[in-house]
């Protein structure tokens, strides 16, 4: 018996844990010249010791039956470290995590290799850490049609780079991008700007949609740095996991603003199957967003379409993957049953123990229909797949 039982599921937040090595290996000798270390970028702080422990247990995985098979049984247990973690970082041991997962398809992100090339202030250097990302990616999911490899778009370097680095994704087998959520130059051009339109334009050619997750956000904060200074402890947190409750009630901030830009400039409505996954933006927010969003067309529409209300577009353009242990059912009750679907955010530790049981805990006035929406049927069709 698979944990998925007999659900039907579409995991669209997944992970690699990379080891150090991940870009090194994708790129070209003249690539690892200019490409920074992992260990180089502290947002996410890389331990050699997990490291070591990582290829150490995965090596015994590999000739000692019985590790295995503690591994497998421990497969949605987060008392390990990610890297030690079944499935990882090698992408035939990830073929089998799914199998035993009995997931259809699993969506699988970058982790420590984004945040070592999405944080330089060189454009050419941020752009080719992109492009060496987006062919490592596309390669740790070649094997098996079930792992959709996700990509990162610099949106910074501008529309015609941004187009090259998508093009090139493509080919290299990357499903969908991530893009930033935010320009941190304040002097520069709004994603939104129709100079973009050609990226944009890609996504709604490829038919795929376009990915925004915690932490891929242009170096945006939603929290005040004077609020830190509060005389409490803060906890030790590092990377998107959110660290007090201040950090999880605003960590939708930036992927809310964004998706409101995109309405009301009219992007969705200039590319019709232009479409987004929000992931670990949580979606507590939704209900109340849905309602603000036509309130401020009726008040102060500028640009937006004015056949559809701005909610009815987003609940057909728009897919949000909740935590586990958010009030889905609550949620899916005030907002509809079309937007949310189900996420593991495997393997790091925020998609928590058993996220299937913490899910239908909250779930239990919902119809079998609305479960297998959640789990499968958002998703299936939103991705040009059978219901």
């Amino acid at each position: 018996m698979t944990y998925a039982g007999s659900r039907r599921i579409i995991d669209v937040d997944s992970h690699v844990i990379e080891l150090d090595d991940f870009l090194w290996n994708a790129a070209t000798p003249s690539e690892r010249d200019r490409l920074p270390k992992m260990a180089d970028q502290k947002v996410l702080p890389v331990a050699q010791q997990g490291l070591d422990r990582a290829r150490e247990l995965f090596a015994r995985r590999q000739t000692d039956p019985e590790t295995r098979a503690k591994f497998e049984a421990s497969l949605v247990q987060v008392h390990r470290n990610g890297w030690s973690r079944l499935g990882a970082f090698d992408p035939a041991e990830r073929s089998h995590a799914l199998d035993l997962f009995g997931f259809e398809l699993q969506w699988v992100l970058p982790t420590f290799a984004f945040h070592q090339v999405a944080h330089s202030k060189d454009p050419s250097l941020l752009a080719l850490g992109a492009r060496v990302l987006n062919r490592a990616m596309g390669d740790f999911c070649a094997k098996d049609d079930r792992l959709l490899a996700v990509g990162y778009l610099p949106f910074s370097v501008g529309p015609e780079e941004t187009a090259s680095i998508m093009d090139e994704g493509l080919a290299a087998g990357c499903f969908s991008f991530m893009v930033d959520t935010n320009e941190p130059d304040p002097a520069a051009r709004s994603f939104t700007h129709p100079d973009f339109d050609p990226v944009w334009a890609r996504f709604d050619a490829a038919d795929v949609p376009f990915v925004v997750h915690v932490a891929v956000n242009g170096h945006y904060e939603a929290i005040p740095r004077s609020f830190r200074n509060n005389r409490r402890a803060m906890p030790e947190t590092a990377g998107d996991a959110p660290g007090s409750p201040l950090d999880l009630v605003t960590i939708n901030n930036s992927a809310e603003i964004f998706l409101t830009a995109m309405l009301f400039d009219d992007v969705f409505g200039r590319h019709p199957k232009l479409r987004c996954v929000s992931m670990e933006h949580g979606a507590f927010w939704i209900p109340s967003w849905l309602k603000a969003i036509d309130f401020a067309a009726g008040a102060l529409a500028r640009g937006a379409r004015q056949d559809t209300r701005p909610s009815d577009l987003a609940r057909e353009r728009i897919r949000v993957s909740p935590f586990a242990g958010e009030p889905v059912g609550w949620i899916i009750e005030n907002s509809g049953p079309e937007m949310i679907v189900f996420a593991t955010d495997f393997p790091h530790p925020e998609g928590g123990t058993d996220p299937i049981a913490k899910f239908e805990a909250t779930m239990t006035e919902c119809s079998e229909a609305t479960m297998a929406a959640f789990y499968r049927g958002n998703m299936a069709g939103f991705i040009g797949l059978d219901p």
